[in-house]
């Protein structure tokens, strides 16, 4: 799929383009399949070598230099405030050149814009250059054990000590935790305010911070989620985003971020990959199987159905609507 839209974002996208070519280190492309559809439980050694290798640091020198990094976040935080649909263009472009978006996860995608929009500007000025940078790896420590979807439900304790606030409790199903240094916690401040209200929103050193890190083994025998017992960790109070016992809404503006980011070319792996499926098919001679031909059929109206929902979340972020269900 190729978006094609006005002459002011198609000319963006021949300038991303352009720059995209004339900066990508040519060994970049060959160190492992960079769009490859990455599953929960997935092995990722191969994806971790080629992010060790030279061209890759190389690459995101650049992108950093161009601020490409974040690019989504407003100019005045680091970022280069691209809307939406440059975004999608940006994505299709890097796909199409066959090189990785250097990302920040759950840093760029949750933390930030939570720290843009509830944030002091002295919080924004200390956590998101760390983001940009790669300083600061988050991951999401909202789940705990027993309570579900039950967000406000949390049970983990968040105690004031002076300058600091002090957090015990568990967190589970945490993605990427032993690649992170920092947790966003959801805890409990105020045990006698309604549940919405009594949460605060922190972030919080893990590192040599009475944070214990388990993961969980997966029927596929990798660990891609864990659980987190916090037994007195501490965060200075520095860190509370949002105010104590304001943590519900800036959980939900996190929330809001967490789906549809990339919604929008999402299919792009899925389709090269059924293509690759189908040459397959070919060159074993089952091609012409009838039942090969209905299941290659499912798959390709599976990518399609992909495809369009992306299109009709591009058609409402052209119209300045919040992204809904399909994201």
């Amino acid at each position: 799929m190729r978006v094609e839209l006005n002459p002011e974002l198609d000319n963006f996208r021949a300038e991303i383009s352009d720059w995209i070519a004339a900066n990508r280190p040519p060994e970049l492309v060959g160190l492992t399949d960079w769009y490859a559809p990455l599953m929960a439980g997935s092995d990722r050694r191969s994806l971790d070598t080629a992010e060790a290798h030279t061209a890759y640091r190389t690459w995101e020198e650049r992108m950093l230099g161009a601020g490409l990094i974040c690019p989504q976040w407003p100019n005045e935080v680091g970022g280069r405030g691209l809307g939406a649909v440059e975004m999608a263009i940006f994505h299709e472009e890097l796909h199409r050149a066959g090189v990785p978006r250097i990302t920040r996860g759950m840093g760029e995608a949750l933390v930030g814009p939570s720290i843009i929009i509830h944030g002091s500007p002295e919080q924004q000025a200390w956590f998101l250059p760390r983001i940009i940078a790669g300083s600061d790896r988050y991951c999401q420590g909202f789940s705990e054990p027993g309570r579900g979807s039950d967000l406000a439900g949390v049970e983990t304790i968040g105690v004031i000590d002076g300058d600091e606030i002090v957090i015990t409790g568990q967190k589970v199903w945490t993605s990427g935790a032993t690649r992170a240094n920092m947790i966003f916690v959801l805890c409990r401040t105020n045990a006698g305010a309604p549940k919405h209200r009594g949460l605060s929103y922190v972030l919080v050193p893990m590192i040599d911070n009475q944070v214990e890190i388990r993961p969980i083994r997966q029927l596929s025998g990798k660990s891609a989620f864990c659980e987190e017992f916090l037994d007195g960790a501490r965060a200075p109070l520095f860190n509370v985003i949002g105010g104590i016992d304001n943590g519900w809404r800036v959980a939900m503006t996190t929330l809001g971020n967490e789906r549809g980011g990339r919604a929008t070319v999402a299919h792009l792996s899925y389709e090269r990959e059924l293509w690759d499926l189908v040459e397959t098919a070919r060159k074993n001679g089952r091609d012409d199987d009838p039942l090969i031909r209905q299941r290659l059929a499912w798959a390709y109206s599976q990518v399609q159905l992909m495809r369009f929902s992306g299109l009709r979340m591009l058609a409402g972020l052209l119209k300045q609507k919040e992204p809904g269900p399909e994201a």
